[in-house]
């Protein structure tokens, strides 16, 4: 249930809502907007009368959410949210670009590049310390080492940094040496990780599951919200399906789709979509168009000695050559960068 206050509503006011609804074992989430405050109630297993609330001083109405995924739905906020991660704001008005290698190898190696990504205009870093691969025998990241290095790179470049968590451990190393955690594809329903990404003090750039369904995936950002994160934003990277021709399916139709039914920013992922480096640049180019609030690409400086993700990782020259494209996109769709 949302309860909809009225304009003007008294700190007190809101704060007797918040108590009826604590009182009745459940959990109040506030909402401001706008023009008036709402506040979102979780924990319910059954509907609620609104006329509990409505009686309340400065209780405009009590809506029933009809959605499963009550705090990222529309019908719980109707405008965009906004995450703030360091001083970059993902959604709203400004197409953001994450760029980065897939996986920190050395200093020398991802400081060559975040140099290179920065001066082509990226706007946050990316790159795995830990990376859960498919093969235990695979190249599984350098752990506190990367985030270290991935601090030096925050320094030198003054790019944010966004890294990936795997489980509670990395979760906490994560949160001291970056500006957001990264919940991957293969974690996406690892419930006990996104309800401890839910208490985590960054901001939760969550990926869609391999084979996840759109409500599959707005309720995976719901538990995060749930308990009291509510900057998360979604990245969309490509789903298995019987196509051979690409690594995944790149589902840009799912960008319109979240838009549709919720106000959490979602960013597109071409690189993990496709697996393969020519398809990358035109698939960006494509995630704009349809309205995504930014990208995700890999980039390597010398992909062929890669130790994760080579065919996939774009040149920096590409990466550069991407960014003109994307600047002169951005204002078709009344977006702005750079």
């Amino acid at each position: 249930m949302l309860i909809v206050m009225e304009r003007g509503a008294s700190e007190e006011q809101i704060r007797t809502v918040t108590e009826r609804v604590l009182a009745l074992g459940l959990r109040p989430h506030p909402i401001p907007g706008a023009e008036r405050m709402a506040i979102g109630i979780t924990g319910n297993h059954g509907p609620l009368d609104p006329a509990e609330f409505e009686i309340l001083p400065g209780v405009q109405q009590a809506i029933r959410v009809t959605k499963p995924y009550k705090l990222v739905s529309r019908e719980v906020k109707a405008n965009d949210t906004v995450v703030e991660v360091g001083p970059v704001p993902v959604g709203g008005k400004r197409l953001v670009v994450i760029a980065g290698p897939c996986a920190v190898e050395s200093e020398a190696q991802t400081l060559a590049i975040a140099r290179q990504v920065a001066e082509a205009g990226a706007d946050l870093f990316r790159a795995g310390a830990f990376k859960p691969r498919t093969s235990p025998y695979s190249f599984q990241g350098l752990g506190l080492q990367g985030l270290k290095i991935l601090e030096r790179v925050r320094r030198e470049t003054g790019l944010p940094i966004v890294t990936e968590a795997v489980d509670e451990e990395s979760m906490e190393m994560v949160e001291d040496h970056a500006d957001a955690v990264q919940i991957g594809a293969r974690n996406m329903q690892n419930f006990s990780l996104l309800k401890r990404a839910g208490k985590s003090r960054l901001p939760v750039f969550l990926k869609r599951g391999m084979s996840a369904t759109l409500d599959e995936f707005l309720m995976a950002a719901e538990y995060i919200v749930s308990e009291g994160n509510y900057r998360v934003f979604l990245c969309e990277r490509g789903v298995r399906t019987f196509a051979d021709h690409t690594r995944n399916t790149l589902d840009l139709a799912i960008v319109p789709a979240v838009k549709h039914l919720s106000h959490l920013p979602i960013l597109v992922d071409p690189s993990h979509g496709t697996g393969r480096r020519e398809k990358v640049v035109p698939l960006a180019r494509a995630a704009v168009a349809v309205g995504a609030d930014g990208i995700m690409v890999e980039v390597h400086n010398d992909p062929g000695k890669a130790l994760s993700d080579g065919p996939q990782s774009i040149l920096p020259g590409q990466f550069a050559d991407l960014m003109r494209d994307l600047r002169a996109l951005a204002g078709l769709v009344g977006r702005e960068h750079g």
